[in-house]
């Protein structure tokens, strides 16, 4: 059965799960998480993506992430192949690091912000890391230390989370904690990492109440939040998705993307194929690969391999050309 494609928009709320391949361990000193970190934040910041909560486990790490201008599969991507290339590297070992596909989640924030960035930052205390939420306040490889103020990082977003709990910064870390401290008892929540309608429903017993009572409730293991909302984010998803379908069925192919490029930038029937850096070049194939990637559904991959360029190349001139089409107003179909 094939797996299923991954759900994301501009301003999506994720909680990301990765692992070690075969449960083993991706960080095995101070010095693989403090790179780690670092690698984090920079990939971050590069790419505009929020990240409210964060927690880095022996062998795997959970993430809070918004998405920015760049799709948190390329986010994911430079954070892990770069740092598998650095551990391997340093370790002197080879092979895959991680599990093929990272998990993430598509959240429903009003519901579960909060809930997912306490779960989250008890991670190390679940995984016998440090013993309390003391200890907690000081560990540095959790987001929890950071909304503590004891550790600071540029890259995580702190205002957003502590607004909710106050408006002065010292009573708002004081409510905050206590809220953290609360959820030290209830140890691995299934609606938080399980699948399905075990989320949506909050839990087994959620499950069991409302088969009890008949009422259906819609589903879907990439998904996390009640059963309107994942209606909500499958309809856009099967939107979108049928957009596509329907680019292909009135022919359109990478060519004809490129045929329309140079239409709208008056540019030469060549003009995304012509290599090199000067402007018209650059703007043409920034368009180019948005409209490819973005309206066409295009893999990175055979983009990268057509134009001659990188997979993080063509990331850039996805972000690139959507700047473009915004600003110049251009559009693949015409009306």
């Amino acid at each position: 059965m094939p797996r299923k494609s991954r759900i994301d928009a501009v301003g999506a709320l994720h909680h990301i799960m990765v692992r070690g391949i075969e449960r083993s361990k991706i960080f095995g000193s101070d010095a693989d998480r403090d790179h780690f970190v670092s690698r984090l934040g920079e990939v971050l910041q590069k790419t505009k993506t929020i990240c409210y909560a964060w927690a880095l486990i022996a062998n795997h790490f959970h993430l809070l992430l918004r998405t920015g201008p760049v799709s948190i599969s390329t986010v994911m991507r430079r954070l892990l192949t770069g740092y598998a290339v650095w551990y391997n590297r340093t370790h002197r070992r080879h092979g895959h690091l991680f599990q093929n596909r990272f998990k993430s989640i598509l959240c429903q924030e009003d519901v579960y912000l909060m809930e997912l960035v306490r779960y989250i930052h008890l991670n190390p205390i679940r995984a016998g890391l440090v013993r309390d939420i003391k200890e907690l306040g000081f560990y540095p490889y959790s987001g929890h230390s950071v909304l503590m103020g004891k550790i600071k990082r540029e890259w995580q977003e702190t205002a957003g989370v502590l607004g909710v709990f106050g408006v002065k910064i010292a009573s708002a870390r004081r409510a905050y904690k206590e809220f953290v401290e609360k959820g030290i008892d209830q140890g691995r929540r299934a609606d938080l990492s399980g699948g399905g309608l075990i989320r949506s429903a909050g839990g087994w017993e959620g499950v069991k109440a409302l088969k009890k009572k008949n009422i259906y409730q819609r589903s879907d293991e990439r998904i996390l939040g009640e059963g309107e909302f994942v209606d909500r984010v499958l309809a856009a998803a099967e939107e979108a998705m049928e957009k596509r379908y329907e680019l292909r069925s009135h022919g359109f192919s990478l060519e004809k993307v490129a045929s329309r490029v140079s239409e709208v930038m008056r540019a030469g029937p060549g003009a995304v194929w012509i290599k090199g850096r000067y402007r018209g070049a650059v703007e043409a194939r920034s368009l180019f690969c948005y409209w490819a990637v973005r309206e066409l559904g295009a893999p990175m991959s055979v983009l990268a391999r057509k134009l001659g360029i990188s997979i993080p190349a063509v990331s850039k001139s996805v972000a690139r050309g959507r700047t473009i089409a915004d600003v110049k107003g251009f559009s693949l179909v015409t009306s």
